[in-house]
């Protein structure tokens, strides 16, 4: 016998057939809701689990990330002004002297440093100067350290592309690196900050464990010429404790051509295609520190620009291997 049904429930029945349904697929309506937001929360900003950021992440998440509380602001170089809303991926933007930039490995080096904080190491020492400090890539405890400084043409610190993946590299290799964040607007205050930077390392070698002996000092366009005056002169005539000088200096693309007979043995890469710094200039100096009996290497690298970096996916690509090997032929 049929069920009977008087006029006009139709509609009532079509809506409990509906609700029956949804109820039914309630538990892949979630799934799909709670997936969209999984990844939504994973490509714009930073996990909850880890902290870690991607390109999609934008320059308010780095100065608003926990990990970098009180010196966030010089993790990008962000001299020139810069927009909150602008996205990791065109971190180009901010280094117009630099090339072969890689977002996504950017943020790999920003990521790795917030890993260090999670694990409780500390990376950042204020120098107590203004806009002046040492990130810390901790190597092998009593390893020798380098200090590296980046370039941006005494205007910006390009630390996110010549800073950070070097201290990164060394540390990998069992080396304590640091990097230099400086002042900007002369070549003058960058070196007092750098003089003052390697005073501060001497004076807590305990605590930061590391060897003083034969230490380096890395640089990129300007930072090389800071790294430049620091073997030419040493700390004192930055206004620094009188220091060892370094015992080697590494210097890439530069138009630095001044030198002294007490200069260190000196490590030299620059690009065939440098249109900022005359691979001329630098092969011209290292044939002067060798006439005068100071071992130093130069090496071209075909068809690059200004700025490369670590050089990885270039020519120059490895060319820090033969610095270090440069480094420890010279450290002792």
């Amino acid at each position: 016998m049929g069920l009977w049904l008087p006029a006009g429930w139709f509609p009532f029945v079509e809506i409990g057939a509906s609700i029956r349904n949804l109820c039914m697929d309630f538990p892949v309506v979630l799934f799909i809701m709670l997936f969209a937001t999984f990844c939504k929360v994973n490509l714009s900003t930073p996990s909850a689990a880890t902290g870690h950021l991607t390109t999609r992440s934008t320059i308010a998440d780095v100065l608003a990330h926990p990990a970098f509380e009180g010196f966030a602001q010089y993790i990008l170089p962000l001299e020139w002004g810069y927009d909150e809303a602008m996205p990791l991926s065109q971190v180009a933007r901010l280094l117009p002297y630099h090339n072969y930039i890689d977002a996504g490995r950017c943020v790999g080096y920003i990521n790795q440093m917030i890993d260090s904080v999670a694990a409780g190491r500390k990376i950042y020492y204020d120098l107590g100067r203004r806009d002046a400090g040492l990130f810390f890539f901790r190597g092998r405890p009593g390893a020798p350290f380098a200090v590296i400084c980046p370039g941006g043409g005494f205007s910006y610190v390009g630390s996110i592309h010549e800073g950070f993946p070097h201290a990164l590299a060394l540390s990998r290799m069992g080396y304590n690196a640091f990097v230099i964040q400086y002042q900007t607007g002369s070549a003058q205050t960058a070196c007092e900050d750098l003089a003052a930077g390697i005073e501060y390392i001497f004076r807590h070698v305990t605590e930061l464990q590391v060897d003083t002996a034969g230490y380096s000092v890395w640089g990129s366009s300007a930072g090389a010429r800071m790294a430049a005056y620091i073997g030419s002169y040493g700390t004192a005539a930055f206004g620094a404790a009188q220091l060892p000088r370094p015992r080697t200096v590494v210097m890439a693309y530069t138009g630095h051509s001044e030198y002294t007979r007490q200069d260190p043995p000196t490590y030299s890469v620059v690009g065939s295609n440098d249109g900022i710094a005359n691979p001329n200039t630098m092969r011209r100096r290292t044939e002067a520190l060798k006439a005068i009996g100071i071992p130093a290497e130069f090496h071209l690298c075909p068809n690059l620009r200004h700025g490369f970096g670590l050089g990885i996916g270039t020519s120059a690509e490895g060319w820090i291997d033969g610095a270090v090997r440069f480094w420890e032929e010279n450290r002792k």
